[in-house]
């Protein structure tokens, strides 16, 4: 992934869907810049790149949704236009985490909460799911939050 923030990114690809006439890609890229440019307006300051992640993620879940919704009312070339977004707005995502990065950041998590001798349990799952998150984020990858929350589930009952 390059260095450069995604708005950017997404500016220079608008450039380019302009310049192939590719509108649907266009209107989705356009949508996007201007859920990141009325998020910096209400900041009243540039947007950091967790924060250009979240807006991306907010709107994947959005997608996620209306293909659901589209499917389940019999819309499949409305739920295959989503589809289509979803996947031209994944691209400016970080990378996932695997599994394993998954595991061994929810491992550390765990340590870092039971460092004072206490016995972490399912009962611990809300405070450990923000350590794990946080730890997500900062190390620059993105997770599934259902996948996340079923490993550590499944670490905190051991």
């Amino acid at each position: 992934m390059s260095d450069e923030s995604i708005g950017k990114r997404i500016q220079t690809d608008i450039v380019t869907a302009m310049k192939a006439k590719d509108e649907h890609k266009l209107t989705t890229l356009r949508m996007v810049k201007s859920a990141l440019k009325n998020k910096e307006i209400d900041k009243r300051e540039p947007l950091t790149d967790a924060e250009e992640t979240q807006i991306l993620t907010t709107l994947l879940k959005q997608r996620r949704e209306s293909v659901e919704s589209f499917t389940k009312g019999g819309r499949p070339e409305l739920a295959a236009k989503e589809t289509e977004e979803i996947a031209m707005i994944e691209a400016y995502m970080p990378q996932a985490a695997s599994e394993d990065e998954v595991r061994t950041i929810i491992h550390g998590a765990i340590e870092h909460l039971a460092a004072g001798g206490a016995k972490l349990g399912p009962k611990d799952i809300g405070p450990a799911m923000k350590v794990v998150q946080q730890r997500i984020l900062s190390s620059g990858l993105r997770a599934d939050g259902k996948m996340v929350s079923e490993i550590l589930k499944a670490e905190l009952a051991k």
